[in-house]
């Protein structure tokens, strides 16, 4: 069987990263396992969709986007979606559209290792259906740096949306998609169902992360914060409150 992989990314005023992201993934994999790029924008307001637009005709007209002009590998079919606001929105909506049999749910700031797509690949002809590779934050502090290390393993505690998703068309169609009731905590919902049904690897290679978050509101706060979201949906925390805890002391 042949495979192809659909890569979608959710964005919202992403404009300072989304370009390097699309120069990044057509020069670090093979033309013939991509089947598209979907950028689904939540609303951009900053030029995100002008410069995405730019990417997707390239091959047609001369750009001044210093970006676009980039010498690429290859030029995947890169579409764009407008989307209602909110992750499992614009996920669900990039499933929906998508055509190849592989989905890759990937975060704007987040760059996968070099043939990430072969390695997915040879994943699901293993008869591995869904998971994802182990992290890098671009930072040297010592608490992302372990943290990151950790990401190496297969323990649950381990996992974020922010290590990538990669799930099968068929395996994705089957769990319903990402529950969009979840305006946070959505990737951890699916990820949940996924470890239930015993479908997830860790590709034991590295995908680069921002630490940009981090860096915005200090490590040990925003990690307090993030343990703290766990814990209330451990508990019981309806996805309302997630949300607001997440307005509250994060947004």
């Amino acid at each position: 069987m042949t495979h192809q992989i659909s890569i979608i990314i959710p964005v919202l005023n992403e404009v300072e990263i989304i370009g390097n992201l699309l120069s990044y993934l057509s020069n670090n994999s093979t033309a013939t396992h991509i089947s598209e790029i979907i950028v689904v924008d939540g609303g951009s307001t900053d030029g995100t969709l002008d410069l995405v637009r730019s990417f997707s005709k390239i091959d047609h007209t001369e750009k001044t986007n210093s970006i676009a002009n980039s010498k690429l590998k290859h030029q995947p079919n890169i579409i764009l979606i407008d989307s209602l606001k909110g992750r499992a929105k614009q996920m669900n909506l990039g499933a929906k559209n998508a055509q190849g049999n592989i989905l890759y749910f990937l975060h704007a700031d987040s760059f996968p290792p070099k043939d990430f797509d072969q390695f997915i690949i040879n994943e699901v002809q293993k008869g591995n259906k869904a998971g994802c590779f182990r992290m890098q934050f671009d930072s040297n502090h010592w608490w992302l740096r372990l943290a990151s290390w950790l990401t190496q393993f297969s323990w649950r505690a381990c996992r974020g949306g922010d290590q990538s998703q990669f799930i099968t068309k068929e395996l994705f169609d089957d769990i319903g998609g990402y529950d969009e009731n979840y305006i946070i905590y959505e990737d951890n919902i699916l990820i949940n169902e996924l470890y239930a049904r015993q479908e997830f690897k860790v590709i034991n290679k590295k995908l680069k992360n921002s630490a940009r978050l981090y860096r915005t509101h200090g490590v040990w706060n925003l990690q307090y914060h993030f343990w703290t979201i766990y814990v209330k949906k451990w508990l019981g925390a309806s996805a309302e409150d997630l949300l607001a805890y997440y307005n509250k002391h994060i947004h």
